[in-house]
């Protein structure tokens, strides 16, 4: 039988007079059934159809290109899982307000307004970073279509962006992290430690699977360093003690290093309302740093930047934290010269090396004294 992996079929289940239950499937878009089970000639035939049909009631619309697009190999092959999920999710949004929009109106300068003024309507109902991530799905699909030639320019291009925010200076300082890990589940409390003695994202902690612990170190490919289809260079963390401790004492429920409390994979939403709620009880969501005007949030992703902190603070070389972390030397630059001015850590070990230096001798015995009597007179001049 052949094999099929395919998307938007849904099955059904019915119970016959016999006792047997028996499983039906269908299309979702079209609700037509598909006959035979998924892999058989019969099912993978009317399965066609059913996308022929798709495609034939869409053709020359808005909706027949965001098919086109998401069904490519530049979409299905060169994109993460994870931003191809958030895509298809921004472009079904998309789909709610021009799915019947022709083809052609993209090639219109004026659709750029069309767009812009349907982002801040978006913008009011749900925020201006989801308008503005749903305006760059809709971008980066223009252009995919501009390159095949099916349209001739992209209007949204260099579109301004609503939301802005400089998380450069923000890092997790240690009471907060003592505020959080004293609230908050194991399952999130050992998200955070993994965080903190990798410097990794949140979305690669989360696939971090056990065959990745070699005892000693943790090797993973990062997905946002996949290029062109081509999988990320292999990264080797040497794990610190505390990091060993806390792994070897957990029990292998799952493939995967973190899991729910079941056991299971964690999804991203699910881990982020988890997250959220630990934050909350630990009194994390507004919190005030050094040199901050106003309070801030912390997010999951200052850790990675808080983790590249630490490692300096700890002597580490540019070039050491870029092999832990997966970062350029250029961007480790940027990180330590924005991250470094809400630490002290650094400056106070500047001062001891200073105070315990043979070469700073001299200067550490440097004290005011007399010059000439001068100040003998001066003193009593005043007293006279």
């Amino acid at each position: 039988m052949v094999r099929a992996n395919l998307e938007g079929v849904f099955p059904t289940y019915k119970t016959l007079k016999d006792g047997t239950r028996r499983r039906y499937w269908y299309h979702r878009a079209t609700l037509k059934r598909l006959h035979g089970e998924p892999g058989s000639a019969e099912f993978i035939a009317d399965y066609a159809a059913a996308e022929k049909l798709i495609r034939d009631r869409h053709a020359g619309t808005f909706n027949a290109l965001v098919r086109s697009y998401t069904t490519s190999i530049e979409f299905e092959q060169k994109l993460a899982s994870s931003t191809r999920a958030e895509y298809k999710r921004m472009l079904t949004k998309a789909e709610g307000e021009f799915g019947t929009m022709p083809i052609a109106a993209l090639d219109d300068p004026r659709v750029r307004k069309d767009l812009l003024d349907w982002r801040e309507k978006i913008a009011r109902a749900s925020g201006q970073r989801e308008a503005d991530n749903r305006l760059s799905a809709i971008s980066a699909m223009i252009t995919w279509s501009v390159d095949r030639g099916t349209l001739t320019a992209n209007h949204l291009r260099g579109f301004k962006r609503l939301y802005h925010v400089d998380r450069s200076e923000i890092v997790w300082l240690p009471e907060h992290i003592a505020a959080f890990m004293k609230v908050a589940p194991i399952e999130i409390q050992r998200a955070l430690i993994l965080a903190l003695h990798t410097g990794q994202r949140e979305g690669d902690l989360l696939r971090l699977p056990w065959s990745a612990y070699k005892s000693t170190h943790i090797e993973l490919r990062q997905g946002k360093a996949r290029r062109h289809g081509k999988p990320a260079p292999l990264i080797q963390i040497p794990c610190t003690r505390a990091l060993c401790r806390m792994l070897d004492g957990m029990t292998q429920v799952s493939t995967l290093i973190l899991t729910t409390k079941t056991g299971q994979s964690f999804k991203a939403r699910y881990f982020s309302t988890l997250w959220d709620r630990a934050m909350t009880k630990a009194g994390l969501q507004s919190i005030s740093l050094p040199g901050q005007d106003e309070p801030v949030e912390l997010h999951f992703h200052d850790l990675r930047g808080t983790a590249v902190t630490l490692l300096s603070e700890a002597n580490c070389t540019p070039q050491q934290i870029a092999t832990i972390t997966g970062h350029s030397l250029k961007t480790v630059h940027r990180i330590l010269e924005r991250y470094l001015a809400r630490t002290r850590g650094l400056a106070e070990q500047a001062i001891m090396n200073f105070e315990n230096s043979p070469r700073t001798k001299f200067a550490n015995q440097l004290q005011t004294s007399a010059a000439n009597g001068s100040d003998k007179k001066e003193k009593r001049d005043a007293n006279q």
